[in-house]
């Protein structure tokens, strides 16, 4: 596949780093924006496997790293989950600028909730695919329980996230608690497909059989059997990619 660095600007004016990955072949039958897991970025190795996968099937791929993270700039301090909502929209937008409107939204862990929510601003989107996602944004809250009630009282804390020391500030436990996902997973109005494993200890299946009960057809279910949280073998990835690509191809727009 091909790449190209872009750069765009949230609509908080800071500029958040992105990729474009292209088929080799410069025929596109469509396009993927990518969203990436809480905390990660967008070259997670998983992200780059699943990528590939798609664009040997002629899909472009636009993935990026949300605010605070990886190359782009602000402080994930100040970020929230709507502000990652917000950053897929600003990316949706630059993908229209470049003439590759996104027809498939995937999103890995919070990264598939955070495409959940920002789906219905995304009016080029055909299809939804969420890998290992929690049906609440709340969800993620566990991973600093210990740290919740600091946070209440001083207004923020210093967390530990996959072996690095993050600042939570109590403005995103807010915004967490204002989400309202199961209405949007009843309202999602696209097709909608669930990856997730049995044996992930990070985000239990449990939140998969929530989306899909909450979801309206067309809906489609798809076990990982024994993959990690992080799909850190890469089988996995690709599996995703191609299952993908197979899901997604009836709802593909010729450009």
């Amino acid at each position: 596949m091909k790449t190209k660095k872009i750069e765009f600007e949230n609509k908080e004016g800071y500029k958040l780093s992105a990729r474009l990955d292209e088929p080799d072949s410069g025929d596109i039958v469509q396009s993927v924006l990518f969203a990436h897991c809480f905390t990660c970025g967008k070259n997670l190795r998983a992200a780059g496997n699943i990528s590939r996968a798609l664009t040997e099937k002629n899909i472009a791929v636009f993935r990026f790293d949300f605010t605070g993270l990886g190359e782009s700039e602000g402080d994930f301090a100040d970020s929230t989950f709507s502000s990652d909502v917000s950053d897929l929209v600003s990316a949706a937008e630059k993908m229209n600028e470049l003439m590759y409107p996104p027809g498939i939204l995937i999103g890995h862990s919070l990264g598939g909730t955070a495409v959940l929510q920002a789906a219905r601003d995304i009016p080029s989107s055909r299809a939804v695919v969420t890998i290992g996602s929690p049906c609440s944004p709340e969800h993620v809250t566990h991973h600093f329980d210990h740290k919740i009630d600091e946070i209440h009282s001083k207004g923020e804390a210093t967390v530990q996230l996959a072996g690095r020391p993050f600042k939570v500030k109590k403005k995103f436990i807010d915004d967490l608690k204002e989400q309202q996902m199961n209405e949007t997973i009843r309202g999602l109005g696209k097709a909608l497909m669930i990856f997730h494993s049995p044996v992930d200890h990070t985000v239990g299946i449990s939140n998969a059989a929530h989306i899909y009960k909450l979801a309206r057809h067309p809906k489609s279910f798809i076990s990982l059997d024994d993959a990690d949280h992080l799909l850190t073998s890469e089988k996995d990835s690709n599996y995703v990619g191609e299952v993908t690509t197979a899901w997604a191809g009836r709802y593909f727009c010729k450009k």
